[in-house]
């Protein structure tokens, strides 16, 4: 399995951010095409899928294989990275280890057995009716509103064009309404609601720039969408988050 490539610390760290906002160990899929990764969290709540196109490198050399990694320690490593720094990865099959070099420094990643990783979901074609477009600053100021109150919140969209987001704490009550205007685009078939955790989606909203154009994809009782994309498209990423049990208060 060969593995040479350099990409700028901010686009492989933006990437990983994605991922890591749900897992701490995961497979790197390596092909001809980039990086994939598919990941949930051991709760089976929130589901990540990302595209790691090799445009996104400056140079990139691969022919397909797995990687089992910490992100934990990865993301430790390309941390120490300056801005506007370039990061090399370098694979040595014999000993499985990733020799990272960033400017003078050189660290040497110890691989994981992909075997030993938690299986990889199948992230499901759902029908969802709703798909509603809007910016990252858009969801981060509701969900920053809603954490004030409670620990789950109610995400909607309606027929009119209207996404809501709402949260009933013991005493207090918030709620954000973006109409058609407020919004970039919105397509919606039929009312959608569901309840969702707060962790969960602050949780993937972290590592979502406030300028970027945001999918959610929303059903009745179902689990939401969120697509968006990085680096000018060579980044996309999917979250998937299962909505909460209403019984569950």
């Amino acid at each position: 399995m060969t593995f040479d490539a350099t990409i700028a610390s901010g686009v492989i760290g933006d990437a990983l951010d994605s991922v890591s906002a749900l897992v701490s160990e995961c497979k790197i899929h390596v092909n001809d095409d980039g990086l994939e990764i598919r990941a949930v969290d051991p709760a089976n709540v929130g589901m990540v899928d990302l595209r790691l196109d090799a445009d996104a490198f400056e140079a990139y050399d691969a022919d397909g294989g797995v990687l089992g990694v910490s992100l934990d320690r990865l993301e430790d490593v390309i941390g120490m990275a300056g801005s506007g720094d370039m990061v090399q990865f370098a694979l040595d099959e014999e000993t499985r280890k990733l020799h990272i070099t960033i400017g003078g420094l050189e660290y040497t990643l110890a691989l994981i057995d992909p075997d030993s990783i938690r299986q990889e979901p199948d992230i499901p074609d759902l029908d969802l009716p709703a798909t509603i477009i809007c910016q990252g600053s858009d969801i981060s100021r509701a969900l920053t509103a809603a954490d004030l109150v409670s620990d789950h919140v109610r995400m909607g969209a309606r027929e009119a064009g209207a996404l809501e987001i709402a949260a009933d704490g013991d005493t207090d009550d918030v709620e954000v309404t973006l109409d058609s205007d407020d919004l970039l685009s919105a397509t919606v078939d039929e009312d959608a609601q569901s309840l969702f955790s707060l962790d969960y989606l602050d949780s993937i909203e972290g590592p979502i720039d406030s300028d970027t154009d945001v999918s959610l994809l929303m059903g009745q009782e179902m689990p939401v969408k969120l697509r968006y994309s990085m680096a000018d498209g060579d980044v996309e990423v999917v979250n998937m988050i299962a909505p909460r049990i209403q019984s569950e208060g």
